[in-house]
């Protein structure tokens, strides 16, 4: 195994940080665009009644249908519809947004409802406005006290990302599975492609976890789970 290891994965390392250099560049942006779309969904759902049941259908919709279906119908049914995305990586990134912004936007609502009215009704004494409550109290907070929420979602879209392959974006499980194909021997290939996510997400998780305790600190909040 050691031998097929040092003549199979190592000549062919650079091609798999390739394609991990690529699920990187799709999870990073398919994951703003998610927190973008899941914090509107949010906001709608909770505070524009007429267009309500809108937020709502849309977010049971990106939670209930499977990102293999999600990827397909990007790719191959919204150019003929919409007449975008134009490239199979921004199919990628659509679809894997759309998939978490509907569990991000339940993480949001959450959040926002299990805070305190009295914090509201504070920020309107001292004149705040609506959106001046949202964005300087209320957000923060949020974010703070969700973050492991926010994070695990964050290691969904990559473990999602392994499925990106099909519509044939050159990503790292893409390009595992060519030397697969090529070579006949998944063991150790796939071991290594296994360990690479494996150590992608260990260290997601420990700079998502610090930044958040330094926050956390910063703002007072180092008791909140």
């Amino acid at each position: 195994m050691l031998d097929n290891f040092n003549h199979l994965v190592l000549p062919n390392i650079n091609l798999l940080l390739r394609g991990l250099s690529v699920t990187a560049y799709v999870c990073f942006f398919a994951f703003l665009l998610a927190i973008a779309l899941g914090l509107v969904a949010c906001l709608v759902r909770l505070y524009v009644p007429f267009i309500r049941v809108v937020a709502i259908g849309y977010i049971e919709f990106c939670r209930a249908t499977p990102i293999f279906v999600q990827l397909l119908w990007v790719n191959y049914v919204w150019p003929e519809l919409f007449g975008f995305p134009k490239t199979v990586v921004g199919a990628g990134i659509i679809a894997l947004a759309l998939q978490s912004s509907g569990y991000l936007a339940e993480t949001f609502r959450s959040g926002i409802e299990g805070l305190s009215k009295g914090q509201r009704d504070a920020g309107l004494a001292v004149g705040m406005t609506n959106l001046q409550i949202m964005r300087r109290i209320v957000m923060p907070q949020v974010v703070l006290v969700m973050a492991p929420s926010i994070v695990n979602q964050m290691t969904v879209v990559i473990k999602s990302s392994t499925l990106v392959s099909v519509i044939a974006i050159p990503d790292l499980m893409y390009e595992a599975l060519k030397l697969v194909n090529t070579w006949f021997e998944p063991i150790e290939i796939l071991t290594s492609t296994a360990l690479m996510y494996i150590v992608a997400i260990f260290l997601i998780s420990i700079l998502a976890k610090r930044v958040s305790d330094h926050f956390r600190s910063k703002f007072g909040l180092a008791g909140l789970v």
